[in-house]
């Protein structure tokens, strides 16, 4: 009976649990070696591979990028959420930036995704570039200014240039430290990794700002 069952499974989705069984067995496994303490270098090949086997599989089953659709506050939130979990597939989870932080400040940056930036340019966290072959907008009480804020096909494509440059540029070489040392630990603190972005804004009060925003997210999550 079992074997019936597991015949009229999908392929692809037998070989994702045989996969997870897999994964499973070697964490296991990884833990009786050595008197019962994992290898924590062991530990993250075999989560690298299996995030990596994961997202190809997902892509295979037509998981694409989600249409951002909202026409108040709590549905701009579901939907910048949902493009975080799309961009999570093909981001390391060391690599991750919290979807609290992401959320917050895209509603700091775009209110609620009524900003002009975020209405015609798709840019939900006031990007700028300075290079005048990308695509951007003008401030309108500014037009001649060097920088322009930056324009993308989707909104979606902005969470990801987000997450991006927290993980490349050197001005949030502490945030990327920080979030190493949270990682390794467990012990995951999202209010001291914010303290980590002040350099987004000029906006000396940036920080507490994002903070405050992220409590608000925290609190409507807990009552969802």
């Amino acid at each position: 009976m079992a074997i019936k069952l597991w015949t009229k499974i999908p392929i692809n989705i037998r070989r994702w649990i045989i996969g997870i069984l897999f994964w499973m067995v070697s964490i296991l496994s990884a833990f009786a070696i050595g008197t019962m303490y994992p290898n924590k270098w062991v530990l993250t090949d075999f989560e690298k591979n299996i995030t990596h086997n994961i997202q190809e599989e997902w892509k295979e089953y037509g998981f694409f990028e989600p249409e951002m659709k909202y026409n108040d506050n709590k549905s701009f939130i579901e939907a910048v959420n949902k493009c975080i979990s799309y961009v999570n597939l093909t981001t390391p989870p060391a690599e991750r930036v919290a979807s609290e932080i992401i959320v917050a400040m895209a509603i700091l940056e775009t209110g609620y995704g009524k900003s002009r930036f975020a209405l015609q340019g798709n840019n939900l966290f006031g990007i700028r570039t300075w290079n005048k072959d990308d695509a951007q907008l003008k401030p309108k009480d500014n037009p001649d200014v060097e920088w322009g804020v930056k324009t993308y096909i989707t909104k979606c494509q902005s969470v990801k240039d987000m997450v991006r440059i927290i993980n490349n540029y050197h001005a949030y070489e502490g945030f990327r430290i920080k979030r190493a040392e949270q990682f390794e630990s467990g012990q995951i603190d999202i209010f001291k990794l914010i303290e980590e972005l002040s350099k987004w804004s000029t906006n000396p009060k940036y920080t507490s700002l994002v903070k405050s925003k992220a409590k608000e997210v925290q609190n409507l999550i807990q009552i969802n």
